[in-house]
């Protein structure tokens, strides 16, 4: 007997996203481990003639798309906090930049650094990595200081669905020490946040990179080992803003990740950000910026 048309569409499995790790790897083997980290300062908006509003906003986000999605990069990374000061109006800004990049196929990693628990970060969790929802990224950044397991609803959402996370671990800002380090080498808090990642990433394989990315911050990589953590074995990526502008090197990245250097998404934001208005210029620095790390 035929089934009425709603019944066999309704019988019909939605399409399986190729998990985060595996579509990150693989933009990151086309295009290199560059990310361009997508900050719309004030003084940056001004550089490139554009107002500071959401229309301005929205200009300059979509201007660097742009550049992105023709030269190539592994992802992009809004900072969320930079669109939420205009309010609703950013905001939208912020979900067109990321509609349109799911159009262009170019990875996004949402900047939110969010962290709570329970109800309200089950609701960050749709809001960032459930499909359907108008924010939703590839990835998002979480911060674990509320205790790492405070973040399952997004992490295992992320894996449902594909996507992915990155875990704040070891970061630059000098009151970071003050938490991350504690415990030392044989304790860190650091350490901790890493082993929970792996565990997490376990599932994937040692061929695969998994769902928990880890943030470390480009210009400490070097802490990692005094600390205790051992990168090269967390099996996911490692987010590491810093490069560029901010006093990063590629050959410092390189000796301060040592084995992990395969796994390191490099983001780069002011450096190529500053070379804009032009398509033309920002797809230049963002050659020159994929140029130094593979050297």
């Amino acid at each position: 007997m035929n089934q009425p048309d709603d019944v066999r569409q309704a019988s019909v499995p939605a399409p399986v996203r190729v998990p985060f790790g595996q579509r990150l790897a693989a933009a990151m083997q086309e295009h290199g481990p560059l990310c361009m980290g997508i900050d719309p300062h004030a003084g940056l908006l001004a550089e490139w003639g554009l107002t500071d509003t959401a229309e301005g906003l929205e200009t300059f986000s979509l201007r660097s798309l742009e550049a992105a999605a023709a030269e190539g990069v592994a992802a992009i990374k809004p900072q969320v906090a930079l669109y939420e000061r205009h309010g609703s109006s950013g905001i939208a800004a912020l979900e067109r930049l990321l509609g349109q990049a799911r159009d262009a196929e170019v990875l996004t990693i949402a900047d939110a650094k969010r962290g709570d628990i329970g109800s309200t970060m089950a609701g960050y969790a749709e809001a960032w990595l459930s499909d359907g929802s108008p924010l939703a990224a590839d990835a998002v950044t979480l911060s674990p200081y509320l205790g790492y397991e405070s973040l399952r609803p997004a992490i295992d959402l992320a894996v449902q669905n594909g996507r992915g996370v990155f875990v704040l671990a070891l970061t630059s800002n000098p009151e970071g020490a003050s938490v991350q380090h504690v415990g030392g080498a044989d304790g860190s808090v650091a350490r901790s946040i890493a082993r929970a990642a792996a565990a997490d990433n376990a599932e994937a394989g040692p061929d695969h990179l998994g769902p928990v990315g880890l943030v470390v911050g480009a210009t400490v990589a070097e802490d990692a080992a005094r600390l205790g953590l051992d990168l090269a074995t967390v099996g996911g990526a490692l987010l590491a803003p810093g490069f560029g502008a901010q006093g990063a090197t590629a050959h410092g990245m390189k000796t301060g990740f040592g084995q992990a250097w395969p796994h390191v998404v490099a983001t780069s934001s002011r450096a190529i950000l500053q070379a804009g208005p032009t398509i033309e210029s920002l797809r230049e620095a963002i050659r020159r910026n994929r140029a130094d790390l593979a050297g």
